[in-house]
């Protein structure tokens, strides 16, 4: 079930932002870039890929339903009645095929096998949705490469526990980024939220991404 979780508002100088995740990782690459969420509202949607989904439409779809899904919360409560709204979804896909977001060790093994010595692609779908109701769109591919992966370093990185909740069972930020051979596109977008991208949605709407900037010295 959804919750809302109030976070502490920088000032009055900037419109509300509310952002549809509660996970760590998209908080912190937010705040990296000096945006300061207002609100947390992970939103309880499905997030089962529909039969024959391509990765790319289903990160897609699944952050405008995450994104629908806040507003709705938003828009009832007088304080985030005009906020922007940000929602992201991510996907590991090898071809076709989306890994899923391992839970069980079983699962991340799966996963971590068939990623093993071969280029697989991650696909983040960004949506914003803005105080008079636009929804703005991007999705973000980028190509990453592992090594082959030794069953020492296999069975090591199970026992560390990092690949929990973890799309395709790994986090590049982590212990998983010793995995890395190569990566091409967007480092950000592998953690869970293409900063380029949402910057720039964000600024294009007229939300002052910046102005946090100039009190940062």
């Amino acid at each position: 079930m959804a919750f809302f979780s109030e976070q502490p508002s920088s000032g009055s100088w900037r419109p509300k932002l509310v952002l549809a995740s509660a996970s760590p990782r998209r908080l912190a690459l937010l705040q990296q870039v000096g945006i300061e969420p207002d609100a947390l509202l992970p939103a309880d949607v499905d997030e089962a890929p529909r039969k024959g989904e391509k990765p790319r439409d289903y990160a897609r779809r699944v952050a405008r339903e995450k994104a629908e899904a806040a507003v709705k919360v938003a828009r009832s409560r007088a304080d985030m009645a005009d906020a922007f709204v940000v929602a992201a979804d991510t996907a590991v896909a090898v071809g076709r095929r989306i890994l899923p977001k391992a839970e069980i060790v079983e699962e991340a093994a799966a996963c971590l096998r068939l990623l093993s010595g071969r280029t697989h692609r991650v696909y983040t779908g960004v949506c914003v949705v803005t105080p008079k109701g636009a929804v703005r769109e991007r999705i973000v591919e980028t190509r990453v490469r592992f090594k082959n992966l030794s069953r020492d370093e296999l069975e090591s990185y199970l026992a560390s526990g990092e690949w929990r909740g973890k799309a395709g069972g790994y986090a590049v930020q982590g212990l998983a980024g010793a995995f890395v051979v190569k990566l091409v596109g967007s480092y950000t977008n592998v953690v869970g939220l293409p900063l380029y991208e949402i910057v720039g949605l964000l600024g294009g709407e007229g939300y002052p991404v910046r102005l946090s900037w100039l009190n940062a010295a």
